[in-house]
């Protein structure tokens, strides 16, 4: 088979005007290869003979299969990894053609969905020829996994394996998948600059009388107008003064003078996410969230600075943002996030955690949101957040910085 990964729209590097590289659809056979073989080399050093795994985002990982058809609840997927050699797919038989532009070449199918055997059977047997009967089989379990698979075949199947274990495999996956590739990279930075264009483009069009509603379908149509594959997440709000909200979907609250705007997109190119968001405010501001917004941007600055520290960790970058963000003994700037970022990749959110317990390297290769959030006043929050890549020099920006005052629109169309 082609030694390229469809579906592959794109055969060479094509280019936007003004100079931007767009890259190619899909990945090398050598990109899955070396996963494969990164991920491998942790299975046989933790003893496991095969990796079972049944979410999205680690059978996209490990194989290139990207549909979807995931958002359907009616059929289980799976893929398992020996210990050596290549990946087995064990799926219903509606995705055996998708599968089959993959590098995945040993696809075994059933018709699904079925009554009393929904590829149970099918899964079982070859559990058990990659494990052997008194094998380790690796499952994800830790905090931000889960089976995506029904609990009632999940009993069955520990029944059926005998005297095979089941083992915790979360960081066997994970530590691999947090280090992205070039050409990873090189999807991240642009969908990053997708949707740095876009929110450079809502002053042109934002006018007072409009609704949230109708904002947010607006900013959509301004991504997937820039070159974005989808706006798999928009969340935000808007209120006089400032929000206390940030991931509910749009109201019918329309725009007026004095009102905070913020837009907290994941748009994606590729199967690749971009996580930022971007606040504005409407005519003028007040004196306490100008001075949120400069407080936040100024945290994101220190967290910018930890990262080319050269020994950064999740709990060191976090550490820095809190000390701008906090406000003394009595602080009461937690916005209540739980956390200041996190990685970002094929999901939107993926591990580690800017969190004071996270000690996490931040490694060369790996793609973080920096996202401090600050309680300004009674149910009044700013939120910030920009991308940024992990270099052996300390960092580079996906996002287009924001400004570090908040944007005031102007309802002749003028951005100050």
């Amino acid at each position: 088979m082609s030694d390229v990964i469809l579906p592959q729209t794109l055969n060479e590097l094509s280019i936007r005007p003004g100079g931007e590289i767009v890259p190619p659809r899909g990945f090398e056979r050598r990109e899955f290869e070396n996963r494969t073989r990164r991920v491998q080399a942790n299975m046989r050093s933790s003893g496991i003979d095969v990796l079972w795994l049944t979410t999205e985002a680690d059978v996209r990982y490990l194989s290139g299969f990207l549909t979807q058809f995931w958002q359907s609840p009616t059929r289980p997927w799976n893929l398992l990894l020996p210990a050596s050699g290549p990946p087995v797919a064990i799926i219903p038989s509606i995705g055996l053609p998708c599968m089959q532009r993959t590098w995945v070449d040993d696809i075994r199918t059933w018709s699904s969905p079925h009554p009393s055997d929904d590829g149970v059977s099918l899964l079982i047997d070859a559990l058990l020829e990659l494990a052997g009967d008194t094998g380790t089989i690796g499952v994800p379990m830790a905090a931000e996994t889960h089976l995506r698979f029904p609990l009632n075949d999940f009993d069955r199947i520990k029944r059926a394996l005998g005297k095979a274990s089941l083992v915790d495999a979360t960081a066997t996956l994970r530590t691999v998948r947090q280090v992205k590739s070039a050409a990873e990279i090189a999807k991240l930075r642009h969908v990053c600059a997708i949707v740095s264009r876009s929110f450079a483009f809502l002053p042109q069009w934002l006018r007072p009388g409009m609704s949230e509603v109708a904002v947010f379908r607006a900013f959509r149509i301004q991504c997937l107008q820039q070159g974005a594959d989808d706006v798999a997440y928009l969340v935000g709000a808007a209120g006089n003064g400032g929000y206390d909200d940030i991931i509910s979907p749009p109201g019918e609250h329309v725009l007026g003078d004095g009102d905070v705007l913020i837009l907290d997109t994941g748009c994606t190119f590729d199967g690749y996410h971009a996580d930022f968001d971007r606040n504005f405010a409407m005519a003028h501001v007040d004196s306490a969230t100008a001075s949120a917004h400069q407080r936040t941007w100024d945290a994101t600055e220190a967290g910018l600075a930890a990262l080319s520290s050269g020994d950064a960790t999740c709990a060191s970058v976090y550490k820095a943002m809190q000390s701008v963000l906090s406000t003394g003994q009595q602080d009461k700037s937690d916005s209540g996030v739980g956390r200041l970022g996190h990685g970002l990749g094929i999901q939107l959110t993926e591990t580690p955690s800017i969190t004071p317990f996270d000690h996490t390297p931040l490694l060369p290769g790996m793609v973080m949101t920096l996202e401090p959030g600050y309680r300004y006043a009674e149910g009044k929050v700013m939120v910030h957040e920009e991308n940024v890549l992990i270099t052996d020099t300390g960092h580079e920006l996906l996002s287009a910085r924001a400004p570090r005052d908040i944007p005031i629109i102007d309802w002749r169309g003028d951005e100050q």
